[in-house]
């Protein structure tokens, strides 16, 4: 059965020496960003510290830090020694699984994440309980759960593309279609200089022919073609023309120009 983490906690404020709060790797959610623990800094000097950090007890005089990793990074920087915490009560108190989920989903909630940071808290919620429940604490949809979920397991390499050169679901379907970094890296070089419907059926012929080289997947893709909405100006005589002849065809003047062009581009090849 997947492990829950209790919504509802009772705090007490206390105050605790800053050297005792641990802040595991995994819980960081989010890498810190230096300007805002600045700009915190400077709001704790002027205006002491509104929103003290969640922490619990985690054994031998340390505690776990649940939420607030910029504020107590912020009192760092202010070279303090203790400050006021809001300890969660031995009674509501998380498992340490729980408490590293809680973190995440807190940090989630706070604060914009990039795609790989999304899918690193997807790979860990994941871990931590259902995919469903996941998803609903992080406020998406399944699909959308599933997609950061798989990014999750694209090497750093790959996903350092992400969204410059390509997107979070092209690096997924890429690495799937070409486990070998080296290799991935050089398709999406390639495909960085396609658009976006071509991106996706060179990606789908990949899947399904990935020892077939660049040229005659780019060829493929051509062959297979990309649809697409071409505006026609006409002037209007030729507006009056194309309607005369649609009239006495029995068709509408869209599909008369539709068979106009594709015949005149039949005889150009």
């Amino acid at each position: 059965m997947a492990r829950r983490y209790k919504p509802r906690i009772k705090q007490v404020l206390r105050e605790v020496p800053l050297k005792n709060v641990h802040v595991w790797k995994d819980a960081q959610a989010r890498r810190l960003d230096r300007s805002r623990v600045r700009e915190i800094a400077k709001s704790i000097r002027s205006e002491g510290l509104q929103n003290p950090p969640v922490i619990q007890r985690g054994g031998r005089g340390l505690y776990l830090l649940i939420s607030g990793n910029h504020r107590l990074a912020a009192l760092k920087h202010l070279g303090a020694k203790k400050s006021k915490f809001l300890v969660i009560t031995k009674d509501t108190e998380y498992g340490l699984e729980d408490a590293k989920a809680a973190s995440v989903v807190e940090n989630l909630h706070r604060m914009q994440m990039s795609p790989r940071e999304l899918a690193d808290a997807c790979r860990f919620l994941a871990e931590q309980m259902t995919r469903a429940e996941a998803a609903r604490k992080l406020g998406m949809s399944m699909p959308t759960f599933k997609k950061y979920h798989g990014f999750a397991g694209v090497p750093e390499k790959i996903k350092a593309l992400v969204p410059g050169t390509i997107s979070r679901d092209e690096a997924t379907k890429l690495y799937q279609a070409v486990p070998t970094v080296s290799q991935a890296l050089k398709v999406a070089l390639n495909i960085s200089r396609l658009d976006r419907p071509s991106r996706r059926i060179y990606l789908r012929l990949l899947a399904q022919s990935p020892r077939s080289g660049h040229r005659i997947l780019l060829k493929r893709v051509r062959k297979t073609g990309v649809r697409k909405k071409i505006p026609i100006e006409l002037g209007k005589n030729g507006a009056r023309k194309l309607a005369r002849v649609a009239e006495r065809e029995g068709t509408d003047e869209t599909r008369l120009a539709n068979r106009i062009v594709r015949e005149y581009l039949r005889k150009q090849r």
